[in-house]
């Protein structure tokens, strides 16, 4: 049962006050073993638990799949590999896989709120941006798209202003020298969370020239997440969403 479900059989009289404080201290978590699945987390941040996929073992993450989409109806897993994607589908024929965000997903049917922009700088750039937008859109957010908007043809973004202001936050995706930040926060009032991106040559060190670049901004309003972090950057720009939602 659901938070919900849960405190409206207790309004109804159906449980007692007692028997509903049982089932929120029994599913804290749950132990598989080899994983503690926090299945009471939903209750306690309002997301579900996401599932990393890289490196786990196959017979472990059919396990957790099949957990969380038993207790959740639904289940979201980032960094997912064609393989992993194949070996689930057997079991789990509703799920999608996105072979450029490698998400995979089963998701039930929702009402998309508000509004978050994803930018990227280049299209080298996109798995990072849709697994930041797949993960925004998972948890409920609207979200708009505007790719292949680096400074490097600054014309291009400009001529999507009005998106751009009237968000209430944006994401901001790119590798090389990371300044599509900077730009869109001189230009946004709502916050811009920057992603810097692994892509770029030499001296871009992997993504640590963008983070430097994002982190040194100049320009108010910008927060920065780890390296090809698309997934905590479609979080907290849920999380945001959420709050202007709430007003």
């Amino acid at each position: 049962m659901e938070t919900k479900e849960i405190l409206e059989k207790v309004k109804t009289g159906e449980l007692s006050v007692e028997e509903a404080e049982q089932f929120f201290k029994k599913s804290a978590f749950e132990e598989l073993g080899y994983a503690k699945l926090d299945t009471n987390r939903e209750i306690r941040s309002g997301f579900q638990e996401v599932i990393y996929c890289q490196g786990k073992a196959d017979d472990h993450l059919v396990g957790i799949v099949r957990r969380l989409y038993e207790v959740q109806g639904e289940v979201l897993g980032t960094r997912a590999s064609v393989h992993q994607y194949e070996l689930l589908r057997d079991e789990f024929p509703e799920l999608e896989y996105d072979p450029l965000s490698h998400i995979i997903k089963i998701e039930k049917e929702k009402e998309h709120k508000g509004k978050i922009v994803v930018c990227s700088a280049g299209t080298a750039d996109l798995n990072v941006a849709e697994e930041a937008a797949q993960t925004a859109e998972f948890f409920g957010s609207h979200v708009e798209r505007l790719y292949d908007v680096g400074v490097s043809g600054i014309h291009r973004l400009l001529s999507k202003l009005d998106i751009l202001q009237s968000a209430r936050c944006i994401i901001a995706v790119a590798g090389m020298e990371g300044a599509l930040a900077s730009v869109i926060g001189g230009l946004v009032d709502c916050p811009v969370i920057a992603v810097p991106t692994s892509v770029g040559y030499g001296a871009s060190f992997h993504g640590i020239s963008a983070l430097l670049t994002m982190i040194n901004s100049c320009a108010n309003g910008i927060a920065v997440v780890n390296i090809d972090n698309g997934y905590g950057a479609g979080y907290i720009a849920t999380q945001i969403n959420r709050t202007g939602e709430s007003k």
